[in-house]
């Protein structure tokens, strides 16, 4: 008896492992990770005062955004990324990217890491794209929509992380996942000749108003560009990467030559990229550097320290030095919102972690910054606002503490 005993012991720890329900994380939280030479991170705490605020700041991330979504048609527990206090009922593609992306990180952190991970994939694959069904549907409800960039792009980022932590060899199979999902993005959300990321699966590649040349510049996520290339043994993401880091070029070269800022969105005349006119999409500042634009520091460094890519290097620092100045070394002049001239947009006169933490990436490429960097970290690192805002900056935090990392690096 204590042999059978014994034996279905053994027998359901395999089955459990299997099933990837206790699989150890071959990365655990934290990581520390050694990014490009000559760059830098906060030196004024140590590292592990640096890992316990992204713990700190993590857990009140889940407590207020990791929603449970009752439990799957196959009986398996689901999860949703929460819009936050303005519409706590809501979910978009772009959350349940971030929580997988940040999750998955956090692993080993996080015991329940790889059950909420799972939850959040299984809530994404109930509400798919009306038009691509292997992309999500941008927002929830009424998920019935199209897809957003973004969103499918940190999902499939997040799935190759998960793979990386846990293996697939369990419920889902992460790789093949990601696969599937990288091919559905380069398929319906990749411009032919453009190279450039579409506004969505909705985007008609020669449309009219909306097409392969009116992208969104903080779709420009060049480091899981080249990751999915490497996962896919697939070349043409390196013309997504060459054709990215021109437009961003050209934008900074005619448009932004002392700040180096992007617009929101960006549109192309006589083959030339250029900001989009007011109320392109969504309002009057879409060709300024506003919410979506904010992204882009943090995008654009975290490719230059994972990548010791020498374009973006140089393309993150030029916005990097322009902040620093602009704000008279001060994190909380930073305002919220620019034209690309550098001067503050209308009603920006405020304070929020959206546009600061990202800086705060950008800065970590120059070592002349450190005290810079220092001080965005310590304006950042412990205040909360909203569901938008602190995704952003706990991405950034775990960038800045050396805790980013990629899943299948060169």
């Amino acid at each position: 008896m204590k042999l059978y005993l014994l034996s279905l012991l053994v027998f359901c720890i395999g089955f459990l492992w299997g099933t990837g329900v206790y699989a150890d994380p071959l990365h655990p939280f934290p990581q520390h990770v050694a990014y490009a030479a000559a760059t830098i991170k906060p030196d004024h705490r140590t590292q592990a005062q640096l890992d316990a605020d992204v713990q700190a700041f993590y857990d009140q991330w889940k407590k207020s955004y990791v929603i449970s979504a009752g439990i799957s048609p196959a009986g398996n527990p689901l999860y949703r990324i929460s819009y936050g206090s303005t519409d706590p009922g809501r979910t978009v593609s772009e959350g349940q990217g971030y929580g997988m992306v940040i999750v998955a990180t956090m692993a080993g952190y996080d015991t329940d890491a790889q059950t909420i991970f799972d939850g959040l994939r299984e809530f994404a694959r109930l509400y798919p794209s009306s038009i691509n069904a292997r992309l999500m549907s941008w927002e929830v409800p009424p998920g019935n929509a199209d897809s957003a960039f973004d969103g499918d792009a940190d999902m499939a980022y997040g799935l190759l992380l998960a793979h990386a932590q846990w293996g697939s060899a369990g419920r889902i199979g992460y790789a093949a996942e990601a696969n599937t999902l990288i091919s559905a993005i380069k398929e319906s959300t990749i411009g032919p000749v453009s190279h450039l990321p579409l506004l969505g699966d909705w985007v008609e590649p020669d449309g009219k108003r909306y097409n392969q040349y009116t992208p969104r510049s903080s779709d420009f996520i060049l480091n899981a560009f080249r990751t999915y290339g490497r996962a896919t043994n697939d070349a043409a993401w390196d013309s997504v990467v060459a054709g990215t880091q021109k437009t961003i070029g050209r934008i900074q070269a005619r448009y932004s030559p002392r700040t180096g800022l992007l617009p929101d969105f960006i549109v192309f005349q006589n083959r030339q990229p250029k900001p989009a006119p007011r109320r392109f999409l969504e309002g009057v500042n879409d060709g300024a550097y506003n919410y979506n634009a904010g992204r882009v520091p943090w995008r654009l460094a975290t490719d230059a320290l994972l990548n010791n890519d020498p374009v973006s290097m140089a393309q993150a620092q030029k916005i990097s030095h322009w902040i620093q100045a602009a704000a008279k070394n001060n994190p909380a002049n930073i305002r919220a919102g620019y034209r690309l001239n550098g001067s503050p947009l209308p009603g920006s006169r405020y304070f929020t972690t959206f546009f600061v933490a990202p800086f705060g990436v950008a800065a970590m490429t120059d070592p002349d910054q450190q005290a810079w960097l220092n001080k965005i970290y310590d304006a950042v690192f412990d205040v909360h606002e909203d569901y938008y805002e602190d995704s952003v900056t706990l991405l950034s935090l775990l960038v800045m503490t050396g805790n980013y990392w990629d899943p299948v690096p060169q």
